[in-house]
């Protein structure tokens, strides 16, 4: 597996401090006046190293400082990458439950429920049990707006995860609402 690489304190993409940030390598959206051209080929990047799970945890909680995690790209939820996302995702909220996980991604929320109801078990996992916050959409040049928080163009949306219990079913379920910017 490649990367394109890790922001170890991050005070920009991310929310409520400081954040590690990992960027995935590879992209099949190739938006116009993408921020991250270089993360596109798929062949870029580093090779992910076989410690990179301990490493980001060891990351994570440097200094005895707890950080959140930001996932960037390129394209976290493309097929090429959604297995190491999630594998990166359950081991973070495993070894440290109170990580908020932020994730960039351009397909939209829509289609991500879409594809969470096929067979693509990563994206359903990701949904119902890891992810927090996500931000979805392309970049759209033409819709660039310097003024919005995490985003680059006013199409992009930021979503936040409510977890609840069924009080019949007694287990859990997901629900993301999108959110103004104020209120991350």
């Amino acid at each position: 597996m490649r990367f394109a690489g890790i922001t170890d304190n991050d005070i920009v993409d991310g929310i409520d401090g400081i954040s590690v940030s990992f960027w995935t390598q590879g992209c099949p959206f190739h938006c116009p006046g993408c921020h991250n051209p270089e993360t596109w080929d798929f062949n870029g990047g580093k090779e992910l190293p076989d410690y990179y799970l301990d490493s980001l945890i060891e990351k994570l909680t440097a200094n005895g400082i707890q950080r959140n995690l930001s996932i960037l790209g390129g394209e976290p939820l493309c097929p090429e990458n959604e297995g190491l996302i999630y594998s990166i995702c359950r081991v973070v909220k495993q070894e440290l439950p109170n990580t908020k996980i932020i994730l960039w991604t351009g397909y939209t929320m829509e289609q991500l429920k879409n594809r969470s109801k096929t067979n693509d078990p990563f994206i359903g996992s990701l949904l119902r049990n890891y992810l927090d916050v996500i931000i979805d959409g392309p970049y759209k040049k033409d819709l660039r707006d310097l003024r919005l928080k995490l985003r680059g163009s006013s199409n992009q949306r930021i979503w936040k995860h409510v977890k609840y219990k069924l009080p019949v079913l007694h287990k859990n379920d997901y629900h993301w609402i999108n959110i103004k910017e104020e209120n991350i």
